[in-house]
């Protein structure tokens, strides 16, 4: 689905006439920084832009809400304490890092322009861009109890380094 409306944006944005400076104002060539040189009304590409992405989003993000429900009843079946601890400790760490990159996307796309500034949007593109998928194999592996205590020993090795 992601493709399919990508492709609609690419055509969409291929029709618009653009002039005067080719400088995007972004990390990256995204839509919205892309449009804003665009010399074309670009309110119709706006509006495919709600239209599109908010049920892409909302839908993708029922799917995982559904998903959660079922597994968070599942496990609570879990007779014993620990299992149930230990299987909402892996679900806590996925939520996180779905949450993060749902709900910056949200924001960005979905979200009406006029409450954020460029400042907030670069910011919250480099959330689901960037800090994601780079704090998603930390998450997961501070999990690792080898992992877990190297960094409390590095920690308390670096504290006590502080303190002399």
């Amino acid at each position: 689905m992601g493709n399919v409306i990508s492709f609609i944006f690419t055509i969409t944005s291929s029709k618009l006439n653009f002039c005067g400076s080719n400088i995007i104002d972004h990390f990256f060539c995204d839509l919205v920084p892309l449009l804003e040189l665009s010399c074309s009304e670009t309110f119709s590409v706006h509006l495919e832009i709600f239209l599109l992405g908010a049920p892409s989003v909302i839908g993708a993000t029922s799917i995982i809400v559904v998903s959660y429900t079922y597994i968070v009843v599942s496990v609570l079946r879990i007779p014993s304490s620990t299992g149930r601890q230990k299987a909402f400790s892996t679900c806590s760490s996925h939520l996180i890092v779905v949450s993060i990159f749902y709900w910056t996307i949200f924001s960005v796309y979905v979200l009406p322009k006029r409450e954020q500034t460029w400042i907030s949007s670069k910011i919250l593109s480099l959330l689901y861009t960037v800090f994601t998928p780079f704090i998603n194999p930390i998450i997961y592996s501070l999990r690792n109890k080898d992992i877990k205590k190297a960094v409390q020993q590095t920690l308390h090795k670096h504290i006590s380094r502080n303190k002399h």
